[in-house]
C-alpha cells in the first residue's frame, strides 16, 4: 500500500512572519528619547464594556424600530453621540503629548532600575487617567497613573529589574488610557534610545579580600626643640584633627614654650589592595564577576587603595567614588 503524502509544513514560515511584523513595527516606532504623540502613533479600539455598550444600542435601535418608538430612537442616538464623543475624548487625552525622558542610574543586576518620564502638554485643558508601564515580559503591568494641567507637565517614574549584566537597551513603555467613560482604549508604545548601565549583583555572602600589600616605607624625622629626633611626627598645623595631637608631648611643649606636634601619617606605609581575576577561585565567569564586584564594593570601604585585573585590563590602583565606578562599569562591560 503506497503511503499517504504529508502535508507541507515549513516551520520556519511563522518565524519569518513574526520577524517581518517586528522589523514593521520598529520601523514604525524608532528608538527615541523624545516622542510626541500623533495620530499615527496613537491606537484606540473598544474596550469590553464598549463592546458591551455598542450591542445594547443595537439592541435599542431593533426594538426602536419594531415598536416605533421615537423616545428609543432619541435615546439609542443619544446614547450613540456620547459614545462617539467619548471615544475622541479618549483619543485626545494621549494625542499631542510629548515625552521626555531621562537616562536611569546604574544599578546591579537583580535591582530594580528606575526610569523618570516627562509628561508635557500644550494643550488648554487637563489630561486625566494617564497609565504608563514598563513593557516586561513574563512580568505582571505595573501602571503608574497620571494627570497632565493644562498646559503643564508631569513626572513618573518607572522601574523594571533586569536579569543580567551589561549595558541594556531600555524596554518598551506602554501609554495607555481610558477616560472618560472606559468604552474606549487609546494606548500608543514608545521605545526609549537610551541605555543602562547593570552591574553584576555582588556575591552575597562575599569572601574577605584578599590581603592588601604595603607600598613604600618613606618616613619623616622632624628636629624637636630640645634637640631629640622623632620620626614620624611633623609641626602642629592649623586644622589639625586632634587624634592626631601627641597629647604626652602636648604638657611638655607648653611648659617649655615648644610647639605641638602631630603624627605624619603620610610616613606609615601605604598599602595596595589588587583584585585580581587569578584570586576569585575556579568560578564560572559570572560567579568571578560577582565575587570581584563584592570586593570592589568592600575594598572601597576598606579605605586602602585598590587595583583592578582582569585579563586583558588591569586598573590602577586608586580610591574614590570615578575609581569604584570604572571598576563596576569594567566588570559590567566585560566579555
Amino acid at each position: 500500500m503506497p503511503a499517504l503524502p504529508q502535508p507541507l509544513h515549513n516551520p520556519g514560515l511563522g518565524a519569518r512572519g513574526r520577524n517581518r511584523w517586528r522589523a514593521w513595527w520598529d520601523a514604525r516606532h524608532p528608538r527615541s528619547d523624545t516622542l510626541t504623540l500623533t495620530q499615527r502613533n496613537v491606537y484606540i479600539l473598544p474596550t469590553r464594556p464598549g463592546w458591551l455598550f455598542a450591542l445594547t444600542l443595537l439592541v435599542l435601535l431593533l426594538a426602536s424600530i419594531n415598536y416605533q418608538l421615537s423616545l428609543g430612537y432619541a435615546l439609542t442616538f443619544l446614547l450613540a453621540g456620547s459614545g462617539v464623543v467619548s471615544m475622541h475624548v479618549t483619543h485626545n487625552t494621549l494625542r499631542g503629548l510629548t515625552l521626555h525622558l531621562r537616562p536611569p542610574a546604574p544599578a546591579f543586576a537583580g535591582d530594580a532600575v528606575t526610569v523618570e518620564c516627562l509628561l508635557a502638554s500644550r494643550s488648554g485643558s487637563p489630561r486625566h487617567g494617564i497609565g504608563l508601564r514598563v513593557a516586561e515580559r513574563g512580568v505582571d503591568p505595573r501602571w503608574s497613573w497620571c494627570d497632565v494641567e493644562a498646559a503643564g507637565q508631569t513626572r513618573v517614574h518607572l522601574a523594571f529589574t533586569p536579569s543580567h549584566r551589561g549595558r541594556l537597551a531600555l524596554p518598551e513603555i506602554v501609554l495607555e488610557t481610558r477616560f472618560p467613560l472606559g468604552l474606549f482604549r487609546a494606548w500608543s508604545h514608545w521605545r526609549p534610545a537610551a541605555t543602562a548601565l547593570v552591574y553584576p549583583r555582588p556575591e552575597s555572602p562575599a569572601l574577605p579580600l584578599p590581603a592588601a600589600r604595603a607600598v613604600g616605607s618613606g618616613s619623616s624625622a622632624m628636629r624637636h626643640p630640645e634637640g631629640s629626633e622623632l620620626e614620624g611626627v611633623r609641626g602642629y598645623r592649623r586644622g589639625d584633627p586632634l587624634k592626631l595631637v601627641v597629647w604626652k608631648k602636648a604638657a611638655r611643649s607648653i611648659e617649655t614654650g615648644g610647639e605641638l606636634v602631630s603624627r605624619d601619617t603620610t610616613s606609615a606605609a601605604r598599602h595596595e589592595l589588587w583584585l585580581d581575576w587569578a584570586a576569585t577561585g575556579p568560578l564560572a565567569l559570572e560567579d568571578r564577576l560577582s565575587r570581584l564586584t563584592a570586593w570592589v564594593l568592600a575594598g572601597e570601604r576598606s579605605g586602602a587603595a585598590w587595583g583592578l585585573r582582569l585579563p586583558g585590563l588591569e586598573l590602577p590602583p586608586g580610591q574614590g567614588e570615578a575609581q569604584r565606578r570604572g571598576a563596576l562599569e569594567a566588570l559590567a562591560l566585560w566579555s
